[in-house]
């Protein structure tokens, strides 16, 4: 997924980064994540009797690329993560937990692991334990003033039911645009080209469950 102000030539390439919610260090944090997704991505791909090249062409990443991030040398943007998730057919959060978790889990929002855009125009956090087969996913979404989401299709089957916690989002699903404004709330399926953006002057919050049709997990 890309995050960046709205440009009539169409929104350039970045990179993004991961921060977390009270580390005083954000690059001690930024190293910490690129570890774990490395660790993640390493034991995951081999589980899966995958090679780099045989990885790198279900997700559509270069090998150069899927080797950087397992040797802890890269931190992947938020698309890239998506699609790696999606050929190893794991939560997208599967790739940047640090352990498994089961029973009553407390998820404290200073310890938040939060995926962002480099300008911080777009983050991610996800709100449920990992590394666990599940259908459904639960994340907190803000989206900064000017700014676009670009969402490449997920799996086939799969549905977003998102609400808008704060602010005004415009929801574009296959080339139509819905706008949704505090405590407005939307259902549609997310296996095809979708973007959100904010046109408002203040941040938007909102708060998004992704459902698949099949359990996936790690």
């Amino acid at each position: 997924m890309r995050a960046k102000k709205r440009r009539e030539a169409g929104p350039p390439k970045r990179a993004a980064k991961v921060s977390s919610a009270a580390t005083p260090s954000k690059e001690a944090e930024v190293a910490a994540v690129a570890r774990t997704v490395s660790e993640n991505l390493r034991r995951l791909r081999v589980g899966r009797e995958l090679s780099l090249e045989q990885l790198s062409k279900e997700a559509g990443v270069s090998r150069g690329m899927l080797r950087q991030i397992e040797l802890a040398r890269s931190v992947p943007t938020i698309g890239l993560l998506w699609r790696v998730a999606r050929a190893l057919r794991v939560p997208f959060a599967a790739l940047i937990s640090d352990e498994s978790q089961s029973g009553t889990v407390l998820l404290p929002g200073a310890n938040a692991k939060v995926l962002s855009s480099v300008d911080g125009g777009f983050t991610s956090r996800a709100l449920f334990p990992f590394d666990a087969e599940r259908r459904v996913e639960f994340y907190k979404l803000t989206l900064g003033p000017g700014t676009e989401e670009i969402a490449a299709p997920h799996a086939p089957g799969t549905k977003e039911n998102l609400v808008v916690a704060t602010g005004q989002v415009e929801i574009v699903v296959a080339g139509v645009s819905h706008v949704l404004r505090s405590d407005d709330a939307i259902m549609f399926a997310a296996d095809v080209p979708h973007a959100y953006r904010n046109r408002g002057s203040k941040q938007a919050v909102m708060y998004l469950v992704m459902t698949y049709i099949e359990a996936v997990g790690a």
